[in-house]
Parts: structure tokens; sequence; C-alpha cells
């Protein structure tokens, strides 16, 4: 009995090796393994009649970059990125319907060899031609009771603004610098006490912008880049002068005249029969854009434009879903 025993366990042993031998784990045929999957997948793609059509149809909807240049009429003007096609994201994002849709193309963006920073000092009147965007520009110097109907509207409409302050303005009415910084707005400067730059010298231009970059700085905590003149006088000196404070000069394409007090309508006709890409739009804190403000914005958005503050419609970025 006992031999007989002994026999079973022997055999239960020679059992456990041969299974311990036959399970073991093999690193170099598990990669093998992962390596053959992602090749056939590699190939299955390449294959796909889709992947095909994308690669052949993406010069269809690529663009170049485009240069920041000194226009002979509009002065310095910012560049655009180009467009490059993701193949393989725009085939995953369209592989689960298996037919090609140009609006699940996916682009990588790329700049241009100069940007608008490397060009001389020069004003700034617009973004690109090419881009379908807006700024809308509040210049600040008097009109207190109607920025808060103005801060209420743009938040209504999601939409962001440029607000370009005096500093003497800004020096009395701090809680609404407070409250237009608060809402995300961008600020810039409108020099001190709202003087003809276009006279002043150099040393005068730069206390101007000096003394106002620091009232708002208190405030807000920021040094504004932007630079409005007031009622859009400049001379060479004055944009020069901004320049070496790393400020850019800012000026418009469109302007609503509220300062006139027009009619709500008359306002809107006036800014939509010029609106074009690109376009910097002029306006105060007036009872006009109080109550215009919201079909305005409506107007603009319904011909195709998406609104933005200064900084966004100079950046190179493009907004390529809009055509």
């Amino acid at each position: 009995m006992f031999r007989y025993r002994g026999l079973v366990h022997v055999c239960l042993f020679t059992l456990l090796v041969i299974a311990s031998f036959g399970n073991t784990y093999n690193p170099f045929k598990a990669n093998e393994a992962v390596t053959f999957s992602h090749t056939v997948s590699e190939v299955s793609k390449q294959e796909d009649p889709l992947y095909a059509e994308i690669k052949q149809k993406r010069s269809d909807y690529e663009k170049e970059p485009e240069n920041a240049v000194i226009d002979k009429v509009w002065k310095k003007t910012p560049g655009l990125n180009g467009l490059k096609v993701d193949l393989d994201q725009s085939y995953e994002q369209m592989k689960k319907e298996g037919v090609f849709d140009e609006t699940l193309l996916a682009y990588e963006q790329i700049p241009p060899e100069v940007s608008m920073d490397e060009l001389p000092a020069a004003p700034i009147y617009r973004g690109h031609p090419d881009k379908n965007m807006v700024a809308l520009m509040i210049n600040v110097s008097w009109g207190k009771e109607y920025i808060p109907p103005i801060l209420n509207t743009l938040k209504e409409n999601n939409v962001k603004a440029t607000f370009f302050v005096e500093g003497k303005w800004a020096k009395e009415n701090s809680d609404y610098v407070k409250m237009i910084n608060e809402q995300g707005h961008v600020i810039g400067n409108h020099a001190y006490n709202h003087p003809d730059m276009a006279r002043l010298s150099s040393r005068q231009t730069n206390e101007q912008l000096t003394r106002t970059n620091e009232i708002l700085k208190a405030i807000t905590g920021d040094v504004p880049k932007w630079f409005a003149p007031p009622s859009g006088s400049y001379s060479d000196q004055t944009v020069t002068t901004a320049a070496k404070k790393d400020m850019e000069t800012i000026l418009w394409t469109v302007d609503t005249i509220d300062w006139k007090n027009p009619s709500e309508s008359v306002m809107i006709n006036r800014v939509m029969t010029n609106i074009h890409p690109g376009a910097t739009v002029l306006m105060h804190p007036t009872s006009p854009i109080a109550e215009g403000l919201d079909s305005l914005i409506t107007g603009i958005k319904e011909k195709g434009y998406k609104i933005g503050t200064i900084d966004q419609l100079l950046s190179e970025e493009r907004q390529h879903t809009l055509k």
C-alpha cells in the first residue's frame, strides 16, 4: 500500500512540473504578439479606402501660413497660421461612420515665419483680412452710468471686449475698472487725460502712457500692452514711444460714431454696413451702445463672425471652422 501511495505522489509531482513548464511566461512572445497586432492595424488602416480618401482630399483643405506685414494702407497686419490635416486623427474621427466628412477633419496649425512682434513700430488698424473675427473696442473716459448695462449685455452674450481706459477716469472710478477686469475683458491704455497725442513730445507721450499704466496696474495687477490714442490722433513719435514700452498702438476700421447720439437702428446699420473680417469696432459707454449692443452682437454673429478681444483678433490662430 505504501508502495502505491509513493507512486501516486511521484506521478502528481511529475504532472505539476509539466504543467509549470507549459505555462511559463515568455515576454518575447507577448511582445511579438503586440507588435504583430499593431502591424496588422497599421496595414489595415493604410488599405482602408477611407484613409486613402482623406489622404487624397487633404490638400483641398490645407492652407499655407501667411507672414505678418506692414501694409501700405493698413500698416502693421498680423500673420495667420497655416493649416495641415492630421491624417491619423481625422481617420480616427471618421472611421466609426466609415465615410468622409469634412467637418470631422482634424488640423495642426503651422505658424508663419514672420510674426507681428518682429515688425518695426507701426499702428494697427485691423486683424488679418482672412480671419472671420471682429473685436469690440470700448474707449472709456466718460459715461460710467452705462458701464454696468454694457457689461451685462456682454456677459449674456458670452462676448469679451477690449476696454481702453483713460488713466484719470480709472483713478476716479477704480470700482468700474475692477468690474471690467473681473469679468474677463481686456483693459488697454487710453492715455491719462485725453490729450491730442500728435502734438505731444516724446517725454510728454511717455508720461501719459506711464502714468496710466501705473494706475491700471495698481487696480488690476496687470500692465496694459495695447494703447488706443484718444480720438485716433497720433504721430510716428507716438507709435515709437509706445513700442519702446512694449505697447502696440491700436486704431479702428469701423466707427459707431455713438458720441453723436444716433438712434439704435442708425448705429447698428452703420456697423453692419461696414463690418468685415478682422474689423475693429470703435464704441464708447454711451446710451446708443447700452441700448443697441445686444442687437449689434446678434447681427455680427449672424453674419458668421466670431467676436474676440484685441489679443484674440491679432493672434495668428486661424479660425478654420469658419469658412
